[in-house]
């Protein structure tokens, strides 16, 4: 008798569990909403939000910047009451092995007094690596197109 009662529930269950598992948000998704976020924390000038995606050893052009060289680029340019605008162009994400690059384009569209000649267009090129649950930039360049 109880094993009609339990049967239905367990059905359900695996039910629920299979539709969880249909609900995985894409690999290239997730850096793609990675990506967008740090664009909109940004604007925001919220440097805990630009550097949330970053690993701990991420680099940035080639040592040129490290983490926290951007977080308190972001926070310096707050402190000055300086605006930060971008846009981003499309994202390509592209496999390779158990990494992810991720280019696009970025429009920065003003300047400001801490980096006066920022404002033009950015190729970037990213290097995405899984830690623990989480995709984290580890590497990123980028270079003025205009």
């Amino acid at each position: 008798m109880r094993v009609r009662k339990i049967l239905p529930s367990l059905g359900l269950a695996l039910v629920f569990v299979a539709l969880a598992g249909c609900r995985h948000t894409p690999d290239e998704t997730r850096v793609r909403e990675a990506i967008a976020s740090v664009e909109q924390a940004a604007e925001q000038a919220d440097a805990g939000g630009v550097v949330e995606p970053l690993s701990e050893d991420f680099d940035g052009n080639g040592g040129r910047l490290e983490r926290k060289d951007i977080a308190n680029l972001v926070r310096l340019a707050y402190l000055r009451g300086e605006r930060i605008g971008a846009t981003l162009g499309p994202i390509s994400v592209e496999q390779r092995g158990e990494r992810l690059m991720a280019d696009f384009t970025v429009t920065l569209t003003q300047g400001s007094r801490l980096l006066p000649d920022a404002a033009g267009v950015y190729h970037v090129g990213t290097a995405w690596r899984r830690e623990g649950g989480e995709w984290r930039c580890y590497s990123a360049t980028w270079e003025r197109q205009l």
